[in-house]
Parts: C-alpha cells; sequence; structure tokens
C-alpha cells in the first residue's frame, strides 16, 4: 500500500536523535517552556524571516491567540474562505467572532481578494487568508484591501510551512502568521504543536503572556489568556527536524515536478503553479472531471489518496444554519467535487511516485 502518510520511515533515520532529546529534556527539570522552547522559538523565526516566534499546543491555538491578541472579539467579522479545514473556522468561533465566507478563485483555488470588498462592513476586524495545500494567497492585494480599510490580517500558515510569496515566507506579511505542526506537516511534531510568527514587539509579548493564563512574571493575570503552551519535547523533536527541513522540502517539490511532468491525462488538471509564489506542496492536489473513476484506478493499484477537502465548512451541519456568510460560493462548492490529493511526502519511493503516475495515465478508464 503506498501511504499518504508515512512518519515511521522518516523516523527510523532520525530514531537516536530524537530519543535523545527526549531523554535530555525528561532529565533537565523543564518540561513546559523551557531552553528546548526558547531555542525552536529563535530558531523558527530566522527560518521564516519573522522577529519573534511564540510556540503554542496546536495551530487552532495559534489562530484563536492571535485573534484574542488583536483584540478580535464578539460582534466583530472575520473575512475568510469556506475551502480550508475546519480548525480555520473554530479559532474565529472560539474568539467569539462571526466569520464570513467568499469564494475562491477558480484557478488556484485560494482566497479571491476581489470579494473582500463586497462584504466588509463596519464590523471587519480581519482578513484571514489560508494558504492551502501549500500555496500562497495573493497575498499583495490582500494588504492592499487590509490598509484601505483598517483592519488586521492574520495568515492561516497550518498548511504552508516553506511557501513563499514574492521570495518571502508566508506568515511574515499579515499582523501575524499561524503555523500547525501536526503529525502530518511538512514540519511535523510526534503530537500537537503549532507557532505564532509576529514582527510586532508588543503583540509578541502579549501573545507569550496569553498562552499562559495572561501571566505575567508574577503569575498574576493582567489580562484574560488560556492554556496554549508548547510542550519542550515537541520543541525538542521540532529542533531537529527543522534543521534538515530544506531537505525534505526539496523532495515533496521533486516528486511534485515529476508528477507535472509526467502525468498527462486530459481529464486531470494538475495544480496551478504562479510565477511569483513557491508552492511547498504539503499536498498536491489534482482536480478530476470524473474523481469515482480516479479513486478506482488509485483502489485497483493500492495508491493511497486524500479529498482536502470533500465537504466546504459552510455546509457542514455544525455551520449550514448559522448565517455565517453573505454570498454564493459556487468554486468553492464545484471544486469540492473535484479535489483529490495525491501521495506526496518526504520519504515515498521513486517507485511509488512511478506508480501514481502509472494509475494516472492509464488511457479510456478517464473517458466520460
Amino acid at each position: 500500500m503506498i501511504k499518504t502518510f508515512e512518519y515511521l520511515r522518516l523516523f527510523e533515520t532520525l530514531e537516536q536523535e530524537i530519543m535523545e532529546a527526549v531523554k535530555k529534556v525528561l532529565y533537565s527539570g523543564h518540561l513546559i517552556l523551557g531552553p528546548e522552547t526558547e531555542a525552536f522559538e529563535s530558531e523558527f523565526a530566522d527560518f521564516v524571516g519573522a522577529k519573534h516566534c511564540i510556540g503554542v499546543n496546536s495551530g487552532t491555538s495559534a489562530l484563536h491567540l492571535s485573534l484574542m491578541g488583536m483584540g478580535v472579539g464578539f460582534g466583530d467579522e472575520v473575512i475568510t474562505v469556506a475551502n480550508t479545514c475546519v480548525p480555520t473556522i473554530s479559532a474565529i468561533e472560539l474568539s467569539g467572532a462571526t466569520p464570513v465566507f467568499i469564494d475562491v478563485r477558480d484557478e488556484d483555488l485560494m482566497i479571491d481578494p476581489e470579494q473582500i470588498t463586497q462584504v466588509i462592513t463596519e464590523r471587519t476586524k480581519c482578513i484571514l487568508p489560508v494558504h492551502l495545500w501549500g500555496q500562497s494567497a495573493n497575498m499583495e492585494h490582500v494588504l492592499q484591501i487590509a490598509d484601505q480599510q483598517g483592519v488586521f490580517v492574520i495568515e492561516d500558515c497550518a498548511q504552508a510551512m516553506g511557501t513563499m510569496y514574492r521570495d518571502q515566507h508566508v506568515g511574515t506579511f499579515g499582523n501575524t502568521g499561524c503555523f500547525s505542526f501536526y503529525p502530518t506537516k511538512n514540519l511535523a511534531a510526534y503530537g500537537d504543536a503549532g507557532a505564532i510568527v509576529t514582527n510586532d514587539d508588543e503583540l509578541a509579548r502579549r501573545l507569550r503572556r496569553m498562552r499562559m493564563y495572561g501571566y505575567d512574571t508574577t503569575s498574576s493575570s493582567v489580562e484574560k489568556g488560556m492554556n496554549a503552551r508548547i510542550s519542550e519535547i515537541q520543541a525538542a523533536i521540532l529542533r531537529i527536524k527543522l534543521r534538515i527541513l530544506p531537505r525534505l522540502l526539496n523532495r515533496r517539490k521533486e516528486i511534485a515536478l515529476r508528477y507535472d511532468d509526467k502525468i498527462e491525462n486530459d481529464q486531470i488538471m494538475l495544480p496551478y503553479r504562479h510565477l511569483e509564489r513557491e508552492h511547498s506542496f504539503h499536498q498536491y492536489v489534482i482536480r478530476c472531471k470524473n474523481r469515482e473513476k480516479v479513486i478506482g484506478s488509485l483502489n485497483n493499484k493500492e495508491v493511497g489518496f486524500g479529498i482536502h477537502y470533500p465537504i466546504p465548512v459552510h455546509n457542514m451541519p455544525a455551520y449550514k444554519n448559522n448565517n455565517t456568510f453573505s454570498n454564493s460560493l459556487p468554486i468553492t462548492e464545484k471544486a469540492s467535487d473535484e479535489i483529490l490529493s495525491l501521495p506526496i511526502h518526504e520519504t515515498l519511493y521513486d517507485e511509488e511516485v512511478q506508480t501514481v503516475i502509472n494509475c494516472l495515465c492509464e488511457g479510456d478508464q478517464y473517458d466520460k
């Protein structure tokens, strides 16, 4: 079986170093917010080109804390997309704000900046673009609108570790960038973890307090916060993986280029490539005219696949009747019936890549 997610192959090559790092933490006496967290935050900030990194316990908490840190709450609206994973919307609702959904662009399925101005109201406090699958949103246009309207920008970078927009790492354009290190991500922990990056000194100080109940140095809550701290063990593991991340990202891009070059099927649309953006390929997402036939071919060869995501958030039972969106989302809804994610992880073997290609190039099975 060719898996879409496989962590053991990489773990086996790093096992000794990781186990030594875990043992070091366990014997250090610092299990929470210790030297490993401090070192990881510094190294991660350097990697993405931000002044500050605040390690947290998940990508969802990163988004939630960012919204709280900028005062987004009850009565406010946050403009985002339904073509995303539920945590994007969960974080908005946890803050007390209301998500306002707009559609995506057909070419790349990223947020459509042209629609942002159509839904901005006096209650709009923030725009939250999602850099989905490793592709970047059009940050220049988003930032122009945010500046004109005087609203915040929080970047959802949960799937965008290694993604560049005009030679600058995503997450460093808005007020904050929010990352997830869930085990499937390009930079993956062995459990939940996340981070916020920002260039705002005062906001960074607030977020560090808020991730631990709003405590100041005397353990007195000077503002409302929560328990959103990163584990010291996960920080130690992430430091090891961060050092080899360029190699891991290059392998994903090699596989993506091979798919781009070798998959020939007029019933399949390959991922859109923007010249000014560097895709990091957390997922390699194709669009199929007949997805069930493609799935059948992959199943026949025991090739795993994913659909990210089969149901847009605004059509899920928890959100469908909430009146949290003000316009139709035809491109989002159409794409949800077409998209399919192919295996693309750093330990995929060349012969496995070729098997995937073969499945998608077998002639008449995709005829209408």
